[in-house]
């Protein structure tokens, strides 16, 4: 039987909330760290929803050009009727590093759909769209996000402009249009046929509350042939499966439940967000060391790499003996004295942001892998988008499959594949996401509050 959606992750954080809400509506959902081999699809074969993840949103239009056909062609031979390019929940992309409008270009190439509708807000990460322009939720507020205390000042890809069909026309000549929350209150149907037969190839769809997140995933499903290939964050699925509960397509689920206490977990993070910032320091007073991993010396002279990694992984291996949770970073928030020195280390090499964040991500999951290998910890936390593309893959790990949920988007998982962390507990974070104490609520095993 096909399944009944797939997806491709344009980071690992946002690939992995997207199985998070499939799993738990009850639906039979894994996640692949990259296009599977058949032994590895195999053992999966009976799930209803399949994803595969990406290092994407950190790439250029060139490697997208290069990757991005065939792992959109493995999806589509899948058989489900929806291929979804899951994109951050902030819009994140320039025309010059993971731009969504050249997977908006490839994803029509590949699919033959005659539009892509994109669906970016989702309610329940208190993320909003109104008449087209984002908002986003921080600790102190919602935010339009060229207002965002953190999006407006990412290092990587700043947004300027929270109209996203503005901000995507950098990226791609597509021709667009808008179907708003007046028109899903009233007939989004008819807004979407108007919108088609005037040539509108890239829709941006509205999403604020029920009312219309309802609307929107009975749009999208209803217009599944002709809308076939969806660009959108995790708000895609929190449409498709309100509708479907809806229709009775899907039965609602019980409850997730906590995986239950440890008493230590390992953490890296090479986020610079405010956010994170207030978690390492929540940490700090609550059982974890926090240990320092030397970004800026790895990106000034990369021969240097194994030296800084072997004493990460030294300072957290001795930690976890002490009887404390290691969490080792690259920096404590887009104040910290690290973050410039990075950017001015990579200035000084001539070597693009995307590639030194890379260097770190890598560089940290290497240090994960090591501290893991060195003691008894059998739960762990990547903290940062794309930290946790570079350091799944240096773990080995293959696929995912949610356990036990925490805020939206950030659910603690088992990790499948490799021959050193097969069974692995590990959450992927990105930086802006999860409460206050995020990592002692993964310590406790996740759950319901």
């Amino acid at each position: 039987m096909a399944p009944l959606i797939s997806w491709f992750g344009d980071d690992f954080t946002g690939a992995a909330a997207v199985m998070e809400v499939l799993a738990f509506a009850g639906i039979d959902t894994v996640l692949f760290a990259d296009t599977p081999s058949d032994q590895v699809r195999a053992r999966f074969a009976d799930c209803s929803a399949i994803g595969v993840a990406s290092t994407a949103r950190a790439e250029g239009p060139d490697w997208m050009a290069s990757h991005l056909p065939d792992a959109f062609r493995f999806l589509l031979g899948t058989g489900a009727p929806l291929l979804h390019y899951k994109v951050c929940s902030t819009f994140d992309s320039a025309p010059h590093v993971g731009s969504i409008g050249k997977a908006a270009e490839i994803g029509l190439s590949v699919t033959g759909a005659r539009a892509i509708p994109m669906l970016t807000a989702a309610p329940q990460m208190r993320r909003y769209q109104a008449f087209g322009h984002l908002f986003a939720g921080t600790f102190d507020g919602v935010f339009r996000l060229d207002r965002h205390p953190v999006m407006s000042r990412h290092p990587v890809t700043p947004m300027q402009e929270a109209d996203l069909l503005q901000h995507i026309a950098a990226q791609t000549s597509l021709p667009s249009g808008l179907i708003d929350l007046e028109a899903l209150w009233s007939d989004g149907e008819a807004r979407l046929q108007t919108l088609l037969s005037e040539g509108a190839q890239l829709l941006s769809v509205d999403s604020m509350e029920e009312r219309s997140e309802l609307a929107a995933g009975r749009l999208l499903w209803e217009n599944r042939q002709d809308l076939s290939f969806v660009i959108g964050s995790q708000g895609v699925e929190y449409a498709l499966v309100r509708h479907w509960q809806d229709q009775g397509l899907i039965t609602p689920a019980p409850s997730p439940r906590s995986a239950g206490v440890v008493d230590q977990i390992a953490v890296v993070s090479g986020s610079v967000s405010p956010s994170t910032a207030q978690q390492i320091a929540w940490a700090k007073a609550n059982g974890f060391e926090v240990i320092r991993f030397d970004a800026a010396a790895i990106i000034r002279d990369p021969h240097s790499t194994d030296q800084v990694i072997s004493a990460a992984i030294s300072a957290g291996v001795k930690a976890a003996a002490e009887g404390h949770s290691p969490l080792i970073c690259s920096a404590t928030g887009p104040d910290d004295p690290a973050v410039s020195a990075a950017r001015e280390a990579a200035s000084t090499a001539g070597i693009p942001m995307e590639e030194a964040n890379k260097a770190i991500g890598t560089g940290l999951g290497r240090v994960l892998d090591g501290i893991l290998q060195g003691c008894d910890i059998r739960r762990a936390v990547i903290s940062g988008g794309d930290t946790s593309g570079h350091g799944m893959r240096a773990l080995g790990l293959e696929a995912l499959q949610a356990l036990a949920p925490t805020i939206p988007g950030a659910s603690l998982c088992v990790g499948y594949g490799g021959d050193r962390h097969d069974g692995l507990q590990i959450a992927l974070k990105g930086g802006q996401m999860g409460s206050m104490d995020f990592f002692g609520w993964i310590r406790e095993g996740g759950g319901p509050r």
